[in-house]
């Protein structure tokens, strides 16, 4: 979509004053997407050659800002990050078109802090850290359970920039469980929830999005049982922060994220490489067998 308002475009690299009507343009597939009629000139980012991806000295994942999710998807992981597998699960959540893949930002739909954003679901998972550089160059940081505060609403101060997230090599050395659910075949996330599980003392984080109107983790010591994980998530999510939209009641939702929160718990309960739906572990089961709830409840 063209937009009609726009009188000018600069590069983000010369020097500028932030002025009311300024957006920052990364990837651009939301902005061209929809009518802006209140912006007047965008800061193009595109040009600011900030490397993608890159492992820091201590093992840990720095994310440009600009690193698009093809880029996400093709960086070859190391294979002792057990975390690696959530990368492509989380890029094929976006179940986008070939240019959303290729043009869309992983800072862009963090910015865009919309509750189905798979990114937002990745970093925060994986106890993202996002880096904010402001109009004076000052630098901050904001955990990225901490960045997204509500749907469509973040963190962000005026003419403030997110450079890049960095997710904590502890984090990537953990399992991962992955649970997603649309009311359509190929429709917006309505409920997504992600379990890890602490490498070092065998901790579970539970991070709950798209059901909700902002990031939620909760954490359980080692070995929690159903009833804990059940009250813990259901109490972390306040009534009102349960999404509403036509993509899913509150009501399901909830019902999704309860069930999908037991389903995680067992999966990673169970010794490593087990398979829930065969497997004779005591903790293992089909996911038919976890408990639910009327969704209408």
């Amino acid at each position: 979509m063209d937009l009609n308002t726009v009188q000018e475009v600069r590069d983000a690299r010369r020097h500028y004053v932030w002025l009311p009507g300024d957006a920052w343009l990364g990837g651009g597939t939301y902005l061209f997407s929809e009518p802006q009629p209140h912006i007047r000139r965008l800061i193009d980012l595109s040009r600011t050659g900030w490397e993608p991806l890159r492992i820091t000295a201590d093992d840990s994942l720095e994310i440009a800002a600009t690193c698009t999710i093809a880029q996400l998807s093709r960086f070859p992981k190391p294979a002792r990050w057990a975390a690696a597998p959530l990368f492509e699960q989380c890029c094929r959540a976006f179940l986008a078109s070939w240019k959303i893949w290729n043009m869309a930002t992983f800072g862009g739909n963090l910015c865009n802090s919309l509750p189905a954003g798979p990114m937002i679901s990745l970093a925060a998972a994986l106890d993202g850290t996002c880096l904010l550089r402001d109009q004076a160059g000052s630098m901050r940081t904001v955990r990225v359970a901490d960045f997204v505060v509500g749907a469509g609403r973040n963190v962000l101060q005026r003419g403030e920039l997110l450079r890049s997230v960095t997710l904590p090599a502890r984090v990537l050395a953990g399992r991962t469980a992955f649970r997603q659910a649309s009311l359509y075949g190929l429709g917006r996330s309505g409920a997504l929830v992600i379990g890890t599980l602490d490498p070092v003392d065998g901790s579970l984080t539970i991070t709950v999005s798209a059901s909700t109107v902002r990031p939620v983790r909760v954490w359980f010591p080692p070995s929690p049982n159903a009833a804990a994980v059940r009250e813990a998530v259901d109490h972390a999510v306040a009534p009102d922060e349960w999404f509403d939209d036509i993509h899913g009641l509150p009501a399901w939702r909830r019902h999704m994220t309860l069930r999908y929160a037991e389903e995680i718990r067992r999966e990673l309960a169970a010794p490593a490489g087990c398979a829930p739906a065969s497997c004779a572990h005591p903790h293992c089961a089909h996911p038919d067998s976890a408990p639910t709830e009327e969704a209408g409840r």
